[in-house]
């Protein structure tokens, strides 16, 4: 077995740490985004669920 790896095996980790780099991104924006709605909902939370009613049955 090589010790080097082949370009493919290279051009994958590469994509990879990437790939992780941007999922952790992912998260902190999705972290800060669920933070945010926790705030609306204590300070507020039946206007936020009134929002979502529907009128006049449409």
């Amino acid at each position: 077995m090589s010790a080097q790896q082949s370009p493919q095996e290279t051009e994958d980790f590469e994509l990879a740490q990437a790939t992780a780099a941007v999922d952790e991104d992912l998260l902190l924006e999705v972290d800060d985004l669920l933070a945010e709605i926790d705030g609306v909902l204590e300070e507020n939370a039946e206007e936020f669920v009134r929002g979502f009613i529907q009128k006049g049955g449409q």
